[in-house]
């Protein structure tokens, strides 16, 4: 048995031995022996999120963690008239603590400098209240079908590792028990307090055991605005790009290809750096369906011109075969067989005529794309933007 010395410092130093805790013994809860749970009070304050990565599902951030809780073998009132005991660092070890951890935790750390960031109170009553800074990694499973518009709630679980509720039982503060610094995230803001409950955990362990448990769920927004700075307006401007094929002249041909084929690479090397970003899921985000509908635009205003070239090269071949029929149609041979002049000149019209009728045609096709293709991907807009911003969020399912 051990006597606990603390040492504080008020307005000078001293040492005060508890000579009544000679029993004391910090490996067993303070009332183990009275055989009932003893109450923890928790409360957490978020520093900062320092990170929240869509890659690993995972969120990095800094806090306090901060307990009370009675252990009745503390009670000094009758030895001193301090109010409050701060202990030391060294003779922290020598209280009893919760084996407090995170169930969906996968990396953490405390903060040891200058010193171990953490203080331990003992007030007249017994009452004892514990803080640590933590830098914590967590779990958080992200559903990304409305990404980047995306709402994500991460949770963080407080559970007690050893002790069962029948030794130990968690409760939120009754007041702020869940605070948020002016927290400032690059991508996400919070959509609304954090929500808090409480749970209990069973496993077995040759029996049935149950744990307390606390949770609170972090409700994250997205900010769009990054988005729209670097996905969505420049693929809108490369989509207006490709529509410029449509008022080149049809004999362009290297303009025209280039342009198509410029604007559809363009669209698939944004796509594939997006998806580079983003863990593979079995699902299609919000960003798959605008990226797969921009390149769909862009791709057909690169085959509107295909068809019109196509159609263009047929008749050219086919009016260089009546160009060789008329001009043999000329030859004095010919005519002697009694093919007349004015007959070659009524070829001559005819194929000339044809021509002008299939230049009207490709610029009428070109025409109507230049209306069709712009009020398409308008139509397309409003029906993306409408269900992703307002309709219902499949994560609330």
């Amino acid at each position: 048995m051990r006597c606990v010395l603390v040492v504080l410092s008020l307005y000078w130093y001293s040492s005060l031995c508890l000579c009544e805790l000679a029993r004391y013994d910090a490996r067993i809860a303070p009332n183990y022996e009275e055989d009932r749970a003893t109450n923890v009070t928790l409360q957490l304050y978020i520093l900062s999120i320092n990170s929240i990565n869509e890659m690993a599902m995972d969120l990095s951030m800094e806090t306090f963690l901060r307990q009370t809780w009675v252990d009745p073998r503390l009670n000094y009132e009758h030895l001193s008239n301090f109010s409050n005991l701060e202990l030391d660092q060294r003779m922290m070890a020598d209280v009893w603590v919760p084996d407090t951890y995170f169930p969906n935790e996968k990396e953490a750390h405390f903060h040891v400098v200058t010193v171990p960031n953490r203080l331990l109170h003992i007030s007249r009553n017994g009452t004892v209240f514990y803080s640590i800074r933590l830098s914590l990694t967590l779990t958080c499973r992200m559903n990304l079908y409305n990404y980047p518009m995306d709402e994500q709630n991460c949770p963080i679980y407080i559970e007690t590792y050893g002790y069962t509720e029948e030794n130990v039982l968690f409760n939120w503060k009754s007041v702020d028990a869940v605070q948020v610094d002016d927290v400032e995230m690059p991508q996400f803001y919070f959509r609304k307090s954090p929500a808090i409950s409480k749970c209990t955990r069973t496993f077995k362990y040759g029996s049935e055991a149950t744990f307390t448990c606390l949770s609170t769920t972090l409700h994250l927004q997205r900010n769009i605005g990054y988005y729209m700075a670097q996905v969505f307006v420049p693929s809108i401007l490369i989509v207006i790009l490709s529509w410029v094929s449509f008022w080149i002249h049809v004999d362009a041909i290297p303009a025209r290809i280039s342009l198509g084929v410029l604007t559809v690479l363009t669209i698939t090397t944004q796509s594939a750096g997006i998806r580079a970003s983003l863990p593979r899921v079995s699902y299609i985000k919000a960003i798959d369906v605008w990226n797969s509908a921009c390149l769909v635009f862009v791709f057909t205003a690169l085959l509107e011109y295909a068809y019109i070239n196509v159609q263009t090269r047929r008749h050219q071949k086919s009016a260089s075969k009546e160009t060789l029929l008329t001009i043999q149609a000329s030859n004095p041979l010919v005519l002697s067989q009694g093919v007349t002049p004015a007959r070659c000149i009524d070829v001559r019209k005819t194929i000339g005529a044809r021509e002008m009728d299939y230049l009207k045609r490709a610029r009428t096709i070109d025409r109507v794309a230049r209306f069709a293709f712009p009020i398409s991907f308008a139509i397309f807009n409003i029906t993306f933007w409408i269900y992703y911003m307002f309709a219902h969020d499949y994560q609330n399912d």
